[in-house]
This record gives C-alpha cells, structure tokens and sequence, in this order.
C-alpha cells in the first residue's frame, strides 16, 4: 500500500496506474473528493477506456454535468457503454442478504457489469461508493468484506478501481476499522 501525502490526492498516479490498482481516497472536504473523481474518470475516457460510476444520485449528477462542461460527450459514451453510471443504493440493493454482501450475487451484478463495460478487450476503471454507504449506515464489518470482494475482482479482471470515504463521524472504533479498510487498498490518500 502506497500511503499518499494529505491533499495530494492521485494526480501523481494517473501515468502509473496499474490495471489491478485500488484505490481510496479519505477526504474531508467534497469539493477535493469530486474533483479527484473527475480526473479519475476524465483520465480513462481520453484513454479509450470504459468507466463504470457506481455513486450517489448528486455525485452522479455533479460528475456528468462536469465531463459535459469538459466536453465530453457522455450520451454517446453512455449509449457505448464507455460511461456506466449507476445508482449506489440500487446496485448495492441487488447483492446484499441480510445486511451482507452476497457473494455470487455480487459476482454476477458487477460480472455482468464488466461484460457490457470491457467488450471488445476495453480495459475498465471503476469508482464505487457502495462501501462508502455501508460505512455510513454502521456496517463496518459489511464494508470490509464488500472490500474484499472488490479485491478479487480487481485482480480477476485487470480492473482500476478507486472508492471513496468521507471522514464525518469517525471516531477511536471506526478509524481502526479504517485502518482495515486502508490495508485493502495499493493506494491510500488521507486527508
């Protein structure tokens, strides 16, 4: 793991990420976060790459209304499936089971997912924050093990994959668990 200075954020990164790198970022500030986000997802579009955004509905909205301005042209990326938005809650909705991730279930949601996004060979990056929710929501435990998963993806399929969490409300007990959560990761900024 590859702990990066606080505000540094990935820019200095993007020429080597590797096709099983994970990412995360820990940040106080949203705007920081966002903006990581869009380079995050700008980098792969200009690389020919698929992107898969699995986030909140405002996060959704703010990042697509900034590849716009940037110009990108995301309704034809949607429609080649180069861009993948989605909901967080809704796909995290279809492999959860009694507050715990599913792991066939969730082999099939985002083995499905990787279909559509890498056909043809495309390489594929992905940012998540259905860790994130449960991580908010308490289930702390759920988020290390959804990590995990996210893990064997990433090496099963040469997948970048990059997760953010907002720091609000960490206290002794949660940020020993995100010393776990940070321990899954290649590469960790911290606020």
């Amino acid at each position: 793991m590859t702990l990066l200075s606080p505000g540094s954020g990935f820019d200095v990164f993007w020429g080597e990420l590797a096709p099983c790198d994970h990412l995360v970022q820990i940040y106080d500030d949203e705007s920081t976060f966002m903006q990581t986000l869009e380079r995050f997802i700008g980098d792969g579009l200009n690389k020919g790459e698929a992107t898969i955004v699995i986030a909140t509905a405002s996060h959704l909205t703010w990042l697509e209304s900034r590849l716009r301005e940037a110009g990108y042209d995301i309704d034809a990326a949607g429609a080649s499936e180069t861009y993948i938005g989605l909901d967080d809650a809704t796909t995290l909705g279809q492999f959860m089971v009694d507050g715990w991730p599913d792991e066939e279930r969730f082999a099939n949601t985002i083995g499905a997912l990787l279909g559509r996004a890498g056909r043809d060979g495309r390489k594929v990056r992905a940012f998540g924050e259905m860790v994130a929710l449960l991580w908010a929501q308490g289930h702390n435990g759920a988020t290390v093990r959804l990590e995990h998963l996210w893990n064997e993806v990433c090496t099963n399929h040469a997948l970048a994959l990059f997760c953010a969490y907002p720091r609000i409300g960490a206290t002794r007990d949660l940020a020993e668990s995100l010393a776990e959560v940070c321990a899954l990761h290649s590469k960790v900024s911290a606020a």
